[in-house]
Formats: C-alpha cells, structure tokens, sequence
C-alpha cells in the first residue's frame, strides 16, 4: 500500500465553498474489495452513481494527477473519514505526494488503524448509528493546492461553528431551517437502501505532515453517490434484467439447467 500522510490542522473554510477551478486535480474512484473490481460509475441527472454490494468491503482510491503536493478531505456518508465529524472542507484530510495514489481502506482509529469500509443496510451505517442519516449514500472529496512559500499566511481560523445535527453542505446550512432538515433526513431516510459500515479494525499505518493551504476554498470538489444495484434499475440509472429471467425462483424449473447432457445414475 502506498504510504498516505494524515494533516493534523486546518484552516477554517471561508463561507463560499463552490471550487475556485473545474480542472480534476484528483481523481476519485470506487473498489470493491471481495469481488476485486472497480465499480463503474453511471452519470444519471448531473451525479455520478455506483452499485454497492451488502456485505462487500470496499476502499476508496485517489490519484493525485499534479505534480504538487494536495490536500484531500475524504468525506463517506457526510462523515469525514478522518476525524469522525460531520464533514466540512475545513477539517483535516490526506496529503498525496505528486502524481500518488493511495486507497483509504476504511475509518481512521489511529495512525496505525482504519475500521474498514463496508456496504450495509442504512440502519447499520455508521452515519446512521450515530445519530446522521442525512447523507448517508454519498462519497465526497474536497481538494487543496499547498500554498507556497512566497503565499501570505492565511488568517487565524474563527472558532468553528457546531455542526452536529445540521445538513452535511456548506451551502444548505444557512437556507435550510431545524424543520425541514428533519423532514428532509426521514425522507432521505425511505429513499436509500444502503450506507457504509464500521467494520473490523485493519493495521494501516500513515505519518503526519504540515500542509498550508493556498485557498480557504477547495479547488475541486467531487461526489459520487452509491445505492443498491435494485435501487439503481429502479431509478433508471441501470438497465432492468431482461423478463425471461427476472424474478424467478432459485427452486423455479429451468428449460435449460446445464450446458451438456450428463450420465445418468448407474444401475446396481
């Protein structure tokens, strides 16, 4: 595994989070781990979706395209993988070396260990267990660019603002009032089948870095939305199965079961 390096510190985000370019500084990707595949992506409404597998461990792989040092803010389910808050481009991330690639495997418990990654019932999502369902179907990446030496320091941060219980968006805190979050978290609630688990502990030991950012905004900000494959047919985002096999039975009797007529029992 490529060595990943944890920022300890970060610079308060300014109220503007839309990304200052459109240019994809790292790139954001999807593998499952059980069945060793990277999962497609289908673009459906100006998001990008994949199909998850109940059960299925999965990591999350970012590829550094630059040849500087970035800043990545890893956020699953509205929950930021590092720290365990709901997430905010202003918190703490990974640093990738130019042109690296790194898979983040799971939630970090320390420099040493993640709770891996999994695909689970919402219910048993860790979003939802502690108490966030809002944006539990998402996985989310907010970039930086390091500021050089001839860049001003930024301005000390302001104190943060409490974000437990608030939408996982910047730019929906401000509009959405405590009534329609709540209606807004039920429905989100109904609607997705599937989030992502706190599983079995992993050895995955990084380092610590000191990243001064170049803006108080990300550069690039990038989703990709998940949910089961049924989910996804229901949508119209993934193609129905054809009739003559959908919804049979595994017990059902099929007109054609093998390739090749086998030998019948000896007789005795």
């Amino acid at each position: 595994m490529i060595r990943k390096m944890l920022l300890g510190a970060a610079a308060l985000l300014a109220a503007a989070c839309a990304p200052a370019s459109a240019r994809e500084l790292v790139e954001l990707s999807v593998v499952d781990h059980d069945s060793g595949h990277m999962l497609d992506p289908y673009p459906h409404r100006g998001d990008r979706w994949i199909a998850g597998e109940p059960g299925h461990r999965y990591g999350v792989r970012l590829t550094n395209t630059t040849g500087e040092r970035v800043l990545v803010v890893l956020s699953v389910d509205g929950v930021n993988a590092v720290s365990g808050q709901s997430a905010d481009p202003s918190q703490a991330g990974y640093v990738l070396g130019p042109y690296e690639s790194a898979e983040i495997s799971g939630w970090r418990k320390s420099l040493d260990e993640v709770a891996r990654f999994y695909f689970t019932d919402l219910g048993d999502s860790y979003a939802a267990r502690t108490g966030r369902p809002r944006d539990v179907g998402v996985i989310g990446i907010a970039v930086f660019e390091e500021a050089r030496p001839r860049y001003r320091p930024l301005p000390a941060p302001a104190p943060p603002v409490a974000r437990e219980g608030t939408p996982g968006r910047a730019e929906s805190k401000a509009a959405a009032p405590a009534a329609q979050a709540e209606a807004a978290t039920a429905d989100g609630a109904t609607r997705q089948r599937i989030g992502t688990g706190h599983g079995e502990r992993e050895w995955s030991p990084i380092g610590q870095t000191r990243f001064v950012r170049a803006t108080r905004g990300p550069v690039q900000v990038s989703e990709l939305r998940y949910d089961e494959a049924r989910r996804l047919v229901a949508l119209g985002i993934l193609p129905r199965p054809h009739p003559r096999w959908r919804d049979r039975r595994d017990d059902a009797p099929r007109a054609f079961p093998n390739a090749f007529v086998p030998d019948p029992p000896r007789r005795y």
